[in-house]
């Protein structure tokens, strides 16, 4: 691969990534409602996105499936805990009995998505605005520090079979990038210095999920999970890295009791 063609797709992918960082500005910001049926949506298109894939001969279930994860996420929120939890597992076990192949896969990452969703929500109704944006920031560092050293220095591949483009050189950035988001952010919250771990392993996180997304697209022989976002591909493939991340951090979080040094 050349100089040039190394960077054939940045345009696009720039273009497109203003457009996604300008919404999910907005709806981080705004927070409440907005948030809630942000994330919504794109948890019901991510399935939508998911069950087309695993179903292309069908267009009514994707969108059944679809509707049904995004009404779900939205619902759980505004449910007690106890009734919440069933509702949000609810569309993974259904979809379970119609999918007629990879049933597995489809539960395993509608399961995935649900959770994903209902972490970002709780982070952001509880924790507030800074720890949400800290949150996306990992993943967006982790993914664009991760990007651009890939293409600049190359060198060995972490996954050829599953992720042609994928270097150890960009995945080890990834979490440098990482690192320097952590700091900043114990710096001027008070936190500990354990955040930056904690960075580190959000980001580790996010690029499993990112991984497991290309390993199923690769099994399923699709490039990309859907044609929505120039540049990107689908939802799925822009937010792989966000569902790593925030289910991550929605197991660990009162483990560990997370901010670090705030109690």
């Amino acid at each position: 691969m050349n100089g040039t063609e190394k960077w054939t797709d940045l345009t696009a992918r720039l273009g497109s990534a203003a457009a996604m960082v300008l919404i999910g500005a907005f709806g981080i910001w705004m927070g409440g409602l907005v948030f809630h049926v942000l994330v919504a949506l794109i948890c019901g298109m991510m399935v939508w996105e998911l069950v087309g894939i695993l179903r292309p001969d069908s267009t009514k279930l994707p969108l059944l499936l679809g509707g049904a994860t995004g009404a779900a996420v939205l619902l759980s929120v505004y449910l007690p805990v106890g009734f919440a939890l069933p509702v949000l597992l609810a569309p993974a076990l259904i979809g379970f009995g119609q999918i007629e192949r990879n049933r597995t896969i489809y539960m395993v990452f509608t399961v995935m998505i649900l959770l994903s969703g209902f972490g970002m929500i709780q982070v952001r109704d509880d924790m507030g605005f800074g720890w949400m944006l800290w949150l996306v920031l990992v993943v967006i560092v982790t993914d664009v520090v991760g990007y651009f050293a890939g293409r600049a220095f190359g060198g060995p591949k972490f996954w050829p079979a599953v992720s042609p483009k994928k270097t150890w050189s960009g995945t080890a950035a990834g979490w440098g990038g990482a690192a320097v988001v952590g700091l900043l952010f114990s710096i001027n919250t008070g936190v500990g210095l354990q955040l930056i771990g904690i960075s580190v392993a959000i980001s580790m996180a996010s690029q499993m999920g990112d991984i497991a997304e290309s390993a199923m697209k690769r099994k399923m022989g699709v490039k990309d999970s859907s044609d929505l976002i120039p540049g990107h591909g689908g939802l799925m493939d822009r937010f792989d890295g966000m569902l790593g991340a925030s289910v991550f951090l929605l197991i660990i979080g009162q483990s560990i009791g997370f901010p670090p040094g705030l109690a």
